[in-house]
């Protein structure tokens, strides 16, 4: 029986070997999150298609460079490039309407939206330098934890920490060094 369920790695590895199950399953599990947001923002189902076809192209080019690493949820990802990419199309189309993001009834102007949406990420650009320059274990110790979303009892047994409180405090410490060095840049 083919695997249902696939973590964010598996999924990057599955379009780095072209793993056909991997992409349909991909496809079906964030292609709704994509379809609400362009259909809530001036579009229809057929550009959502569009859209999330077009973001998954971009993620399958970018799993495919070597030195790519997935520094956020795979959905976070995946969303980012859609709504990138929408935005794109409503620019290059003359769309000078408003439009609401996904849970709000306050209407956001376009430029304004994108403004905000350059802003997030660079600031994301920053985080994944700063997460570099971070070193071992605590660049390790963040991604495990907020991105593979790895419980600190692993965590603890993954470094050989003598038990959980101790792999928390190390990834406090690890989070406060992170911090300083995102808002002292």
């Amino acid at each position: 029986m083919p695997k249902v369920t696939y973590t964010d790695l598996e999924f990057i590895e599955g379009l780095k070997h072209n793993n056909h199950a991997a992409l349909r399953a991909l496809y079906k599990k964030y292609y709704n999150l994509v379809l609400k947001y362009v259909v809530n923002n001036s579009g229809s189902s057929e550009a959502a298609a569009d859209i999330y076809q077009e973001t998954l192209i971009v993620l399958y080019e970018n799993v495919q460079k070597p030195t790519f690493q997935l520094n956020c949820q795979l959905q976070t990802f995946i969303f980012s490039i859609a709504k990138r990419l929408w935005l794109k199309q409503l620019r290059n189309n003359g769309h000078t309407t408003r439009f609401k993001e996904d849970g709000e009834d306050d209407l956001v102007d376009v430029s304004d939206e994108l403004t905000d949406h350059l802003k997030k990420e660079s600031d994301i650009e920053k985080m994944n330098v700063c997460m570099e320059n971070l070193g071992e274990p605590c660049k390790t110790i963040l991604k495990d934890f907020y991105i593979y979303k790895l419980s600190m009892e692993e965590i603890s047994d993954k470094f050989g920490y003598t038990n959980s409180d101790n792999a928390k405090t190390q990834k406090y410490k690890c989070l406060q060094r992170l911090k300083r060095t995102f808002f002292d840049e």
